[in-house]
């Protein structure tokens, strides 16, 4: 991916080699979806649960740790529950602008023992799972969290990983 930028401002992430999972995870998420990860933008910040939490209480009125946040370019939701979003269109560079990503190093890391899951394994799902935001997919109402669930053990399945909602 040309276009994506990875922001690490705690130094845990630099274990991961976050840059090369980042463009893997997020470059199998856009191929999936029919884009061209060298034709889209994507930036991620790799934090911990302290800026997250900022992050979650500023955008969302939830001051407390999240695993992944997702800020999209632009609103791609569709107008009803299950269906595809509106794709994204390039800007006058020709690059897809999609927006942001920040992901919390604490959290990924206790989920993913908690899970016992390799924390690369999860941390690709929760970038995967971010672009799909990116891209106006969501979980709010049973037949969205069907569609974007089932792409994400989609894509991971394609990328080699076991689907990350069972058990």
């Amino acid at each position: 991916m040309d276009e994506l930028s990875v922001i690490i401002e705690d130094a845990r992430w630099e274990a991961l080699d976050l840059d090369s999972l980042a463009a893997k995870a997020i470059g199998a998420a856009l191929a999936d979806r029919g884009l061209d990860p060298d034709g889209c933008e994507v930036t991620v910040l790799a934090c911990d649960d302290d800026r997250i939490a900022v992050l979650n209480g500023d955008f969302r009125d939830k001051p407390v740790p999240t695993n992944v946040l997702s800020w999209p370019a632009e609103d791609r939701a569709p107008g009803t529950p299950g269906d595809i979003p509106r794709p994204p269109r390039p800007g006058i560079d020709g690059l897809c602008e999609l927006g942001d990503i920040a992901i919390s190093y604490d959290t990924c890391d206790r989920e993913a023992q908690a899970a016992r899951r390799p924390m690369s394994e999860h941390v690709a799902h929760l970038l995967v799972h971010g672009v799909l935001h990116l891209l106006g997919y969501d979980h709010e109402t049973d037949a969205d969290a069907a569609l974007m669930e089932g792409l994400e053990v989609k894509i991971l399945g394609k990328m080699g990983l076991d689907d990350p909602y069972r058990e």
